[in-house]
């Protein structure tokens, strides 16, 4: 097959031909029709993720068509239409019994764990337990779109957060998570603040649903000016992009007993940023981490896709062949380009 390959952290990835996968006895083959490009993915190559065994093939967002089954799997079958949530619970561990495989302790994690989806074809354990079936009326490139931006977002917004008709939230950073959370928030009846630094960002997240927007370059202070905007602060404020001002300026920017949601991956050296705590305690702040979502609740989001409500197809602003992903993944901390990107050819 052919695949996205490195060898090293940090050195420029390559198209090789590699062996094809095969699957475990629970596990799955899957032909990848689409898998997105997502920060996360950096974070990996740069050696951010201790998880990774090199060499490696990246790609975790991703939808495609059932090729082969393990000898353990009941559910599912050659030709399949499928997508699976990038973290994978176990199904055995406590974590998984009480309904949160999100947080599984012996988590699959496909190009993390294990080789991704950046190739032709990856291999999916735990099949049974994860995988989510797409519905004939659902794009397989809208389903790799889901990826973990989006999902991860509406557990975000809708599961931890709880969202509210007429709540204020403030999103910090108008990439796909946050482009993904407007979305979200819009269709819940919720009135968004968006905040980034580039304002044909901004103007996209008012496409998205976003009610006002905020340019933090040119933002005296970006957080009174949410206070200003929501007359008090937000309900809910997310840190979308993953970096210590981000993560500050959310926190600051919320009313008495606001939820402040951590989305944005905090790796590296941003991984122990300071945070304002004593207004945490003197306002009763509650600080949450939002990481991945179980594949039980895809049903919800499905439904809602296929209703109109919500069409995460809307942020897709680039489409790839997999030949383009080595610069384009390199090229992922530079915040370039608007929405989300996806690679749907691999010819």
């Amino acid at each position: 097959m052919k695949a996205v390959y490195y060898e090293h952290f940090s050195t420029p990835p390559a198209l090789r031909n590699l062996p094809d996968p095969s699957p475990k006895p629970d596990g799955v083959v899957v032909k990848v029709e689409a898998t997105g490009l997502c920060r996360s993915d950096w974070h990996g190559w740069m050696g951010h993720d201790p998880d990774i065994v090199l060499p490696h093939v990246p790609g975790h967002e991703l939808a495609g068509i059932v090729t082969a089954t393990g000898s353990q799997v009941r559910n599912w079958k050659v030709g399949d239409r499928v997508t699976v949530p990038f973290v994978s619970g176990c199904g055995h561990c406590g974590e998984c019994h009480s309904g949160n495989h999100q947080v599984c302790e012996n988590q699959f994690q496909p190009g993390f764990t294990a080789w991704g989806s950046f190739a032709e074809y990856v291999a999916i354990d735990y099949a049974d337990t994860n995988l989510v079936r797409v519905p004939e009326a659902i794009e397989l490139t809208t389903a790799a779109s889901l990826g973990c931006r989006f999902v991860t977002s509406f557990r975000a917004v809708v599961d931890l957060a709880k969202i509210r008709p007429g709540e204020w939230l403030a999103v910090h950073g108008c990439g796909g998570i946050g482009l993904s959370a407007i979305m979200i928030a819009n269709a819940m009846g919720a009135n968004v603040v968006a905040v980034d630094l580039a304002d044909d960002k901004l103007e996209f997240a008012k496409q998205a649903g976003a009610a006002i927007t905020v340019n933090g370059a040119r933002a005296a202070n970006v957080a009174d000016e949410i206070h200003q905007i929501t007359k008090g602060g937000a309900h809910v404020s997310i840190d979308a992009l993953g970096h210590p001002v981000t993560c500050n300026n959310s926190i600051l920017s919320l009313r008495r007993r606001g939820r402040h949601v951590q989305v944005g991956l905090m790796l590296g050296e941003h991984a122990t940023p300071q945070i304002p705590m004593a207004r945490i305690i003197a306002w009763e702040l509650q600080i949450l981490g939002s990481h991945g979502i179980q594949a039980f609740r895809y049903a919800d989001i499905l439904a809602l896709i296929e209703a109109g409500k919500l069409k995460p197809q809307n942020l897709i602003r680039r489409r790839m062949k997999l030949a383009d992903a080595p610069a384009a993944l390199m090229d992922m901390d530079s915040f370039s380009g608007l929405g989300i990107s996806v690679i749907d050819s691999f010819a």
